[in-house]
């Protein structure tokens, strides 16, 4: 019997064929089947050390990749992996679809398949998810979700059961697999994860409220599902042996228990080790990344599959606690995260091989059951879950297009296909159709929804494509003038500021204003910036300027990230402040907050000018004279620019110039 796709695209094998043991095999099999430490690691990590050899699964040499070519494939696997991530961002397209394509790319190039042991690559797998579980568990804070927890639980509840039932209603009436195989396949495709959800959400950006909520669900059902299929397959591979109900509830208890006896003390241990400053600054993102795959391990070994609910507990907890900082650890787990997403996904979609085998084993079934899941089943899940929950129907209909699958679905599907040809059980004939439409699932969701759930959200208003925005850090009466001249062009406004009286007076000029320091957390965490894209930080204080650059460079990216020059009073102090920490200077190095104050109150006003061929930049500059200072163009696509010292701007025709001229030249609007 042979295997073309599924298997090989997550084991690393060309094909998986029953062939009799071979002397080579036997030799390998010796040194890489380290018995006694795979139980320390995932159940997928034991079946791929178990039938990584020539045993079961013959493993060509590749004519290609010797043994000192295996740097360069991994150096290919990384630089795709990171291309793709910027060829998204430029283009303003979703990642994981491109890492999809460069993975399948990669694969159809001759000798692309490696063939190192298949333990140490299971190895990587299966860490490699527990630390993206625990970087998705970082990012769940309680107060994102004040509103709607009832939805949130919901969701992880109510919805995951509904999910799981129709999806198996549909794999066993449309596409054709046996009761039990189907109610395997449902468990199994209520996963989500953060590897397919948090670079989704990235591309997107939806309202603060639908984004928590979507984020939530797909981090916290991932390892719900993955232990429910675990389960649900035990049942199914022994299904004569012992009493079913108590078996399973004995073991969601033995891993909730597991999960959170590790899972807290982890978390005491690794706050203790903050607080008391046992650690050095440079040594506490290595020690708390080993501590997490330790105890993800750790807990694999006491009980297999708890080890994704550890980890997915230890970053709620940490998150969640308020005794030591965590944003240093979040952020080098983010950059981790990025890695481990995109070396992921172009490994094993490079190992997929699409011939006209596999898609006759698919058949049309397949097609009409991926339809039924994005078009039937989520809707279904999502709507009967947030009934009554206060979210308007254009959220729901928005949380009702986000279900991709993702890595835990692929590497749990390769372990029980697998399993069920080794155990020779009678549902294995249906094994390679499990595996392959699991795989066709993850492809064909992750495809869909990447392509579509953008223009969606802007459809129904809940994202904007290059959101154009502004957050000003300050309401000073310039800083005052200049949102006002912004928000009449149709852009979003947002001000933060400490002053009442800049807060009064910004409510009457009708500019929407938070009462907050732009450092703290209250800002990052309960505002909502639905359309803000930039930030200018245009207090008095440098140093504030540069906090707020720095603490908001991650959710805007350096690129939209503007600061007014320091005043010249406090130049000494700021010139030890490297440049990666402050933002872009605003409009000039000599535009200071006095300058423009200075400016304002001898009587200076903001220009609106539509240039044209007529009236060019040239023109404009010769009827105001030098005094004029640009502030910002707006293209005639809609973009708004944004003055900075780093080259003149130079608007052409067919923009509108927002400037600062002085009163006495000649300021009548030329709209």
């Amino acid at each position: 019997m042979e295997w073309n796709l599924a298997l090989a695209s997550c084991f690393h094998c060309p094909s998986l064929v029953k062939t009799p043991p071979c002397k080579e095999s036997s030799a390998r099999t010796a040194k890489t089947t380290p018995e006694d430490w795979t139980h320390l690691l995932s159940p997928v990590l034991k079946v791929g050390l178990k039938y990584g050899t020539c045993h079961a699964l013959p493993i060509p040499a590749s004519p290609l990749l010797a043994m000192n070519d295996y740097p360069l494939y991994l150096a290919c696997i990384l630089a795709l992996g990171i291309a793709a991530q910027w060829v998204a961002w430029r283009f303003r397209l979703p990642a994981i679809v491109l890492l999809l394509i460069f993975g399948v790319v990669l694969g159809k190039l001759p000798g692309s398949e490696p063939g190192p042991d298949q333990g140490l690559f299971f190895a990587i797998v299966s860490l490699a998810v527990g630390i993206i579980l625990f970087e998705g568990g970082l990012s769940l804070n309680f107060r994102e979700i004040k509103e709607t927890r009832g939805a949130v639980f919901r969701l992880v509840s109510l919805g995951l059961l509904i999910t799981w039932l129709l999806t198996a209603c549909f794999a066993y009436a449309v596409a054709g697999f046996s009761a039990q195989m189907a109610i395997l396949l449902g468990a199994l495709l209520t996963v989500s994860g953060p590897t397919v959800i948090l670079p989704l959400l990235r591309h997107v950006q939806p309202v603060r409220r639908i984004g928590s909520l979507a984020k939530w669900e797909g981090i916290v059902n991932d390892p719900i599902g993955a232990v429910i299929a675990a389960l649900v397959f035990e049942v199914v591979l022994h299904q004569t042996q012992g009493n079913i109900a108590s078996d399973s509830l004995f073991y969601f208890g033995t891993t909730l228990l597991y999960a959170l006896v590790l899972s807290g003390a982890g978390a005491f241990a690794m706050i203790q080790m903050l607080r008391r400053y046992w650690v050095p600054d440079y040594l506490q993102n290595p020690v708390i990344l080993a501590c997490v795959i330790l105890l993800f391990a750790l807990s694999n070994y006491l009980q297999e599959e708890s080890g994704l609910v550890t980890v997915t507990l230890l970053g709620i907890i940490l998150a969640n606690q308020r005794q030591v900082a965590i944003r240093h650890v979040v952020e080098f787990k983010e950059n981790l995260r990025v890695l481990l997403i995109s070396t992921l996904f172009i490994v094993l979609s490079s190992r997929l091989t699409i011939d006209m085998q596999a898609l006759s084993t698919l058949g049309w079934g397949s097609v009409g059951f991926v339809l039924l899941l994005i078009l039937v089943v989520r809707p279904i899940s999502v709507f009967a879950s947030t009934f009554g929950s206060g979210l308007s129907w254009q959220e729901r209909t928005l949380l009702a297009w986000i279900h991709p699958r993702g890595i835990v679905a692929a590497a749990v599907s390769s372990l029980f296909a697998l399993a069920l040809v080794e155990a020779d059980h009678p549902l294995a004939a249906e094994a390679e159709r499990f595996m392959l439409i699991t795989f066709f699932v993850i492809v064909a969701t992750v495809t869909i929804y990447g392509l579509t759930l953008a223009p969606l959200a802007r459809w129904l208003g809940l994202s904007g494509e290059n959101p154009q925005g502004i957050l000003f850090a300050g309401a000073s009466p310039a800083v005052r003038e200049i949102a006002v001249a912004i928000q009449e062009e149709g852009f979003p406004v947002l001000m933060v500021d400490t002053n009442p009286r800049n807060n009064a007076a910004a409510r009457m000029a009708g500019l929407p204003i938070a009462y907050a320091s732009i450092g703290s957390e209250f800002v990052q965490e309960e505002i909502d910036l639905g359309g803000i894209g930039r930030l200018l930080a245009m207090t008095p204080n440098d140093e504030v300027n540069t906090l707020a650059a720095m603490g908001l460079a991650e959710r805007f990216g350096r690129s939209e990230i503007y600061q007014v020059a320091a005043t010249e009073s406090s130049s000494e102090r700021t010139e030890s402040v490297g440049a990666y920490q402050r933002g872009r200077t605003l409009f000039s190095n000599s535009t200071t907050t006095g300058y423009l104050e200075d400016r304002f109150r001898g009587g200076a006003v903001i220009k609106k000018t539509m240039l044209s061929d007529d009236f060019n930049f040239d023109d404009f500059l010769a009827r105001y004279g030098e005094s004029a200072l640009v502030l910002f163009s707006i293209e005639e696509s809609g973009n708004l620019l944004i003055a900075t010292d780093e080259k003149d701007m130079i608007p052409v025709a067919g923009q509108k110039l927002i400037a600062l001229v002085d009163k006495t030249a000649d300021s009548t609007n030329v709209d």
